[in-house]
């Protein structure tokens, strides 16, 4: 088991911390949803986490640290807050250490705090990770959905499929839209935060399917304004609720593999690959997965308290 050595602190603040910065998710390289990954996290606490978070300025920055009982331990700080798990910052972090030559290809245990979870390491550098099994927790109305995005009622509705509030780790609403209405909406952001706060969701993830034989199964936008998020360009734990989705409402088969795009709309188009096993109890195993380029670091000076 590789441990991480805790950082050094200084008399009056810390040492400077390099920060590295990772594009997750990437499609051929180029795309994706920006992290920042520290390794070494072990002597850092939460209010340094979200200092350090804050400075980087991306959606999520991924803290690896020593573990008692996996191989790692990774928590994942927003600008605005702690959340449980992430996936793109998963896949940043893993990448970084893999480059960092701190692992090779293989499994690894991460410990979050959403459980303990699987991660493996593909001769070709594809990360896949293993999410909680659903959670499905909540439906919603279509009025209330549209009161959030600014697609009428009767477009949500045409779907014939629910508004759903499902966890694989984090929970985010899953919502269909019909074909060629994705790029239209128009988050209210204090809206959709105060029903996050209101349902204690992290946000919501919209989606379009593709038409059989396109390149994907479906395209995604993510919502998470709450956390300081307004749009998200790859979202690793929504789009393995939005896998269990599929395969709860559209596709049920024992196995599913699923390739969604996200982040288009942002100039950022990124790719995700999800899969779904199920048995006569229903689905028993997910797994998201994607490549992953480190761009490069910045070093954060912290003063202590």
């Amino acid at each position: 088991m590789w441990q991480c050595p805790p950082h050094k602190l200084g008399r009056s603040r810390l040492h400077q911390l390099n920060v590295y910065l990772v594009n997750a998710f990437t499609e051929q390289g180029a795309g994706g949803n920006p992290a920042g990954v520290v390794l070494q996290a072990d002597g850092l606490t939460d209010e340094q986490k979200l200092a350090i978070a804050q400075s980087v300025g991306f959606s999520e920055t991924a803290f690896v640290s020593a573990a008692s009982d996996a191989d790692f331990t990774v928590t994942f700080f927003t600008p605005a807050a702690e959340v449980d798990f992430c996936g793109h910052a998963t896949v940043a972090a893993f990448s970084v250490m893999l480059e960092q030559g701190l692992i090779t290809q293989g499994h690894y245990e991460q410990s979050t705090k959403a459980g303990q979870l699987g991660v493996t390491i593909e001769p070709d550098g594809h990360i896949v990770m293993a999410q909680n099994l659903p959670q499905n927790l909540k439906r919603f109305d279509y009025t209330e959905i549209s009161a959030l995005i600014g697609l009428d009622t009767s477009v949500l509705a045409s779907t014939q499929l629910p508004n759903e509030a499902i966890s694989t780790g984090l929970a985010d609403i899953i919502v269909p839209v019909p074909k060629g209405y994705l790029d239209q909406i128009k988050v209210n952001d204090k809206a959709l935060s105060d029903f996050s706060r209101q349902h204690n969701v992290i946000g919501l993830h919209a989606f379009e399917l593709c038409y059989e034989g396109e390149a994907f199964t479906a395209r995604c936008r993510n919502f998470a304004p709450l956390f300081a998020i307004p749009e998200e360009s790859a979202t690793g734990s929504a789009c393995g609720a939005l896998a269990c989705y599929l395969t709860q409402y559209v596709y049920p088969a024992q196995s599913n593999h699923f390739t969604f795009e996200q982040g288009r709309v942002m100039g950022c188009p990124s790719r995700i690959t999800a899969s779904v096993e199920s048995d006569e109890q229903g689905i028993s195993k997910v797994f998201v997965g994607g490549y992953a380029k480190v761009l490069g670091s910045q070093f954060v000076t912290l003063k202590k308290k």
